[in-house]
């Protein structure tokens, strides 16, 4: 019989002896920004044409960057800023940038510690106030007479959460110190974005919008070659995969990050059969493990409340076998936070958090007529339930929801 470790030298001694397929996979990962970025020269030249004030010393507007997930927001605006770094030490401008993605951050202090961090301030993990780390930050921004670009990355996320305050703060920096100067660029997929936010905020902002369209197929088709060529080996990857690849990711609102995604997973699964060649086959079972992993990824990370609600309609559906309506997801979502001793929320912040299950694919809701008694939304699952069970199989609280579930069916 073999042991663990005879098996993983098999697994390993397979991999070191199999066929070569990458040169070097890194390039198809998302954080890699290469050395250029085609079907994007527009947006390099209007981002590069409001931030080039900053090289002689001067405070460009601030800048909103909307599009899709996928269509080059974040590596077009690292790319720019690289060479803008690059240009400002050639000519001895002060220039300092700082990026942050609001998102993983999470909060207001964790932001402001990120822009400390920047110019070299240390702060505390935690334990001061906000409006104190606020406060040391630009005192030390103002001694280092410099201009600082700060990129908020999903900042719709950080407005969503915590509010618009940060924003307005950061906003008003300027106005308060007298050597140094903050821009700010914001990106979010979410193009309402800006009806998020207070009209304090809006009227001070001064900002210029930037819109990233989604890649067509022949575009998304320019950037893999020019990725796999680096990427693979040569003749590794097929013709016909790689135009199902960008054919794929052009389906999904001309998502580059999916279509590099495919690449390297496809490689990954065909270096594993032992394959010398990525073929279509490799393309479609790279996308449903993709797939997969991208729900299973969204579900496990899913605040409590939102775990609730998926739990609140699979019992609705499985007690009723209809579609329910809003109403009745909330009267079942209350009786569950019941159960949990957790406090619910309120009837239109449940209505949010469904309105977000269903932008991302979890819950399809559609909005129907009641007739004179005015118009409501039904609501269903939108991925199998065995999924969900699946997924949350190992989280304690979704168990304790799903056997309640399961009691009430009985029931």
């Amino acid at each position: 019989m073999q042991t663990d470790k005879d098996v993983l030298d098999d697994v390993f001694n397979k991999f070191l002896s199999g066929s070569q397929i990458f040169k070097d996979r890194d390039v198809l990962r998302p954080d890699y920004i290469p050395s250029s970025l085609p079907h994007r020269e527009e947006q390099i030249q209007q981002i590069g044409g409001i931030l080039s004030p900053a090289l002689k010393g001067s405070r460009g507007s601030n800048i909103f960057i909307y599009g899709q997930t996928g269509t080059g927001k974040t590596a077009v605006v690292k790319y720019i800023l690289d060479r803008l770094l690059t240009k400002g030490k050639k000519i001895g401008s002060k220039l300092d940038v700082c990026y942050i993605n609001c998102r993983l951050a999470g909060t207001d202090y964790r932001i402001l510690a990120n822009l400390c961090g920047s110019i070299g301030l240390d702060i505390p993990f935690t334990g001061l106030a906000t409006n104190e780390v606020l406060d040391r930050f630009k005192i030390d921004l103002d001694l280092r007479k410099t201009i600082i670009i700060t990129v908020l990355d999903e900042i719709d996320a950080l407005v969503k959460n915590q509010g618009d305050a940060l924003l307005y703060d950061l906003i008003r920096v300027n106005e308060n110190i007298k050597n140094s100067k903050i821009s700010i660029i914001g990106i979010s997929n979410d193009l309402r974005f800006k009806e998020l936010l207070d009209p304090r905020v809006l009227s001070s902002l001064s900002e210029e919008e930037v819109i990233f369209k989604p890649y067509t197929a022949p575009e998304l088709t320019d950037i893999l070659v020019g990725r796999a060529k680096i990427s693979f080996i040569n003749e590794a990857l097929s013709e016909g995969a790689l135009n199902l690849a960008a054919a794929l990711a052009a389906a999904e609102h001309g998502d580059a990050r999916r279509a590099l995604d495919l690449l390297r997973v496809s490689g990954e699964l065909a270096e594993r059969e032992g394959s010398s060649k990525i073929i279509e086959k490799h393309i479609k079972d790279a996308q449903n493990k993709i797939e997969h992993d991208r729900i299973s990824s969204f579900l496990r990370a899913l605040p409590l409340h939102s775990k609730i609600i998926i739990c609140t309609v699979y019992l609705i559906e499985k007690n009723n076998s209809i579609s329910p309506i809003t109403g009745d997801v909330y009267e079942t979502y209350q009786d569950l936070c019941k159960q949990l001793n957790i406090e619910a929320l309120t009837q239109r912040r449940v209505s949010g958090l469904i309105n977000e299950l269903d932008i991302n694919g979890i819950l399809n809701s559609k909005v129907v007529s009641l007739g004179r008694y005015g118009r409501t939304k039904k609501i269903r699952l939108g991925v199998p339930i065995s999924v969900i069970r699946e997924i949350y199989s190992d989280d304690p609280w979704a168990i304790q929801l799903i056997n309640y579930s399961i009691k009430k069916i009985k029931d």
